[in-house]
């Protein structure tokens, strides 16, 4: 479909259900969710957007910004006339589903938040600063095969299925999509703030980028706002417990939708 002057694609299960939207991180892409949405179909219509400059989206040389991402996840949710979405987003994701929950006050059933890029200005700049963008570049410039290679062993705890999928949107992921690493990121505190659904932040005990103290800090400003901590997880929450994550991302949507 046509959003902002970009093709956005996305993955859709199908069905007149309640609809939930997957967003990716950075480096990923829509069908890294296809383990998740295989566990939601039965109950839910789960559409799995690529981020542009992710997947097969379009990849402008500019335009990376949390609020573009958010403007076409509007976009989206307006083009499908998805009534009433559950949005769920992880790491990029996770924020771009926030400015989209602070844009749509109303419009959302509920929103879930795995390990979302909420970082301090100091670690804005770190990240930023960081040789990120020139790994991956050195990864572009390699062989699939080596890079898959190499995932097979440094993730051996997880399925074939995702090591291989992730490394598909590896070598789908435009340089330019980094440019969403550039500060300032929207101000996580004022969008918690904001939010008047129901809210689900979900992080790991090893790793997170959200601590376990600024998510009970981020919990107590906002009722909407609970926190469920998956052990054995870090940033890679959805992808590390897989089980486990699934389990509490059905628990939540049993509530908003009963």
């Amino acid at each position: 479909m046509k959003s902002n002057g970009i093709e956005l694609h996305y993955l859709r299960t199908g069905g007149n259900k309640p609809p939930v939207v997957l967003l990716h991180g950075l480096m990923l892409s829509g069908a890294c969710w296809t383990p998740l949405a295989q566990v939601l179909e039965e109950d839910y219509e789960v559409i799995m957007p690529d981020a542009r400059g992710h997947g097969h989206s379009s990849a402008p040389d500019y335009g990376y910004s949390y609020d573009n991402l958010a403007a076409d996840v509007v976009s989206l949710i307006d083009s499908l006339e998805l009534v009433s979405p559950v949005l769920l987003g992880h790491s990029m994701g996770g924020m771009t589903a926030a400015v989209v929950a602070s844009l749509r006050p109303g419009q959302l059933r509920g929103l879930i938040l795995a390990d979302p890029t909420f970082l301090t200005p100091q670690l804005q700049r770190e990240v930023h600063e960081s040789d990120v963008a020139e790994q991956h570049r050195q990864v572009l410039a390699r062989s699939k095969e080596d890079y898959l290679a190499k995932a097979r062993v440094r993730h051996s705890n997880r399925s074939q299925e995702i090591i291989e999928l992730f490394s598909q949107a590896r070598f789908q992921t435009s340089i330019h999509a980094f440019e969403v690493l550039t500060p300032p990121n929207p101000d996580y505190i004022q969008l918690i703030n904001t939010l008047d659904v129901p809210s689900l932040l979900v992080i790991g005990d090893n790793g997170s980028i959200v601590s376990t103290q600024t998510a009970k800090e981020l919990a107590n400003l906002n009722q909407h706002l609970q926190v469920v901590q998956i052990r054995g997880a870090g940033h890679a929450v959805p992808y590390d417990q897989p089980e486990s994550f699934s389990a509490v991302v059905q628990n939540f949507l049993h509530s908003v939708n009963a």
